[in-house]
């Protein structure tokens, strides 16, 4: 099952149900160099999904000293698909490793 590190609107329990039909599983995790910063959201759906005009957004900075505080959600494969689906274009996909030891996905500024 994949896993998704989440440190936005993903966390919220209706987003997560307007998005994946369900609540997810999920426990707290970090990820190290990286900081957050904001995006304004523009996009009607999210918009409407999450209630909120700006987001967080990773951004890697490669210093150790920055850390972001997260959760780490196990979704389907088709799940994640459905997250692609609702984070904007300012966004990108990758993995990444987390203080858990753990390697997930997570949406990042896009370069």
């Amino acid at each position: 099952m994949p896993l998704l590190f989440s440190y936005g609107t993903l966390r919220d329990p209706a987003v997560q149900k307007a998005t994946f039909g369900r609540e997810l599983t999920g426990r707290p995790d970090r990820i190290v160099g990286f900081r957050l910063d904001r995006v304004e959201i523009t996009d009607p759906h999210v918009l409407a999904v999450s209630g909120l005009t700006h987001h967080p957004i990773l951004s890697a900075t490669g210093n150790p000293a920055d850390t972001v505080d997260g959760t780490t959600l196990e979704v389907t494969d088709t799940e994640l698909l459905a997250a692609d689906d609702y984070e904007v274009d300012d966004y990108q996909r990758v993995t990444a490793p987390l203080t858990s030891g753990d390697t997930a996905w997570l949406y990042v500024a896009r370069d």
